[in-house]
């Protein structure tokens, strides 16, 4: 992923088992947070975060779409159980987590395991990359994220 790069439409189950594709955002800000798995402590605390600054993220125009390797049934509990706003995808197939770059080798009890890297990825209304966030920290990223956003719609505004 190389940010101003147009980034490559995909398309994913949502936690509704409808179909989507990024291309159906086009024109806004896309927020595509990656996380590891549904309703652990620290994607709990990351997805939180997104709907506690949700109304000021979709107030600044953009979308935000949270996505993991769960099914889209356990994405419906997850967003159920914390009352989530946004849309949830599921990439079982870890296509989209490839395209992205998001799986990494991590160390779980001992053990080499392939996983998701905690990322956030902001997409511009044109599909291109703006920004990357990597190897986030789940406290208070929403709020970095919701300052990137107004900052880009500031300097977005003052170009036209």
């Amino acid at each position: 992923m190389e940010l101003n790069r147009k980034v490559a439409d995909f398309t994913l189950q949502t936690d509704e088992d409808k179909t989507v594709s990024l291309s159906n955002f086009a024109g806004k800000p896309v927020i595509l947070f990656f996380y590891p798995r549904a309703d652990t402590p620290g994607c709990t605390i990351e997805a939180c975060g997104f709907r506690d600054t949700f109304k000021k993220l979709q107030a600044a125009g953009a979308v935000v779409l949270g996505i993991s390797r769960d099914t889209p049934h356990d994405q419906a509990k997850f967003k159920a159980k914390y009352d989530l706003p946004y849309t949830l995808l599921a990439d079982v197939d870890e296509k989209v987590c490839k395209q992205f770059d998001v799986l990494k080798e991590k160390n779980m009890y001992g053990k080499k395991v392939m996983g998701v890297e905690r990322t956030t990825f902001v997409i511009g209304p044109d599909q291109t990359l703006l920004h990357i966030f990597p190897k986030v920290t789940p406290q208070g990223h929403a709020e970095e994220v919701l300052a990137l956003i107004e900052e880009w719609n500031k300097a977005h505004k003052l170009k036209k």
